[in-house]
């Protein structure tokens, strides 16, 4: 189940972004190769990944990963691009190279919550809530060790943050004020 929607391929003109919705791996090869930013954002601040997982194409996931694109970077709602995914294959890729499945968005709902709101098909949400049950008996914790580390840090940090009730905090707090810098200038 694809968490694009339908108006959306009218909503980009960034080319890249455009490849991703269409699904067209040879098109975002291209761009990639003569420059594209692999982390370039829409207007709800989703990258080529997060659409790409949203429409179950794991081909050009893998190819924005090998140019770089960040795993974990979130959308303006703190969804990562398996907080969008609904594909066996594309969760499978994006967990094998280093995303948590029980990360939490900004409401504090993670991959499996929005999979079962959205209704997607039974072999992604028994995925999901084996993936949840391996993370909390502590099967992966080998292979997101750097990312924990990471997201450790930055949750740690956010008990210092006299802005915690707002819910940005970390990496994504900073990312709202450089944007809020941006376009004051």
């Amino acid at each position: 189940m694809s968490y694009v929607f339908v108006n959306d391929s009218s909503q980009t003109n960034v080319p890249l972004l455009q490849a991703c919705i269409d699904g067209d791996f040879n098109y975002s090869k291209r761009l990639l190769e003569s420059g594209f930013d692999p982390n370039i954002r829409d207007s709800r601040g989703r990258t080529g990944l997060h659409l790409a997982a949203a429409r179950g194409n794991v081909d050009i996931c893998q190819l924005l990963h090998k140019f770089g694109a960040d795993l974990l970077a979130t959308e303006y709602q703190g969804n990562t691009a398996l907080h969008l995914c609904g594909h066996v294959d594309t969760i499978q890729f994006l967990v094998s190279n280093g995303l948590k499945i029980d990360i939490c968005n900004h409401q504090g709902a993670t991959p499996l919550v929005l999979a079962k709101r959205r209704g997607v098909n039974k072999d992604v949400i028994r995925l999901l809530e084996s993936l949840e049950e391996q993370e909390v008996k502590g099967f992966n914790r080998g292979t997101h060790s750097k990312l924990e580390t990471m997201q450790t840090a930055e949750s740690e940090s956010c008990f210092a943050d006299p802005l915690e009730h707002t819910g940005w905090s970390g990496s994504n707090r900073l990312r709202v004020v450089r944007h809020a810098q941006n376009r004051q200038r």
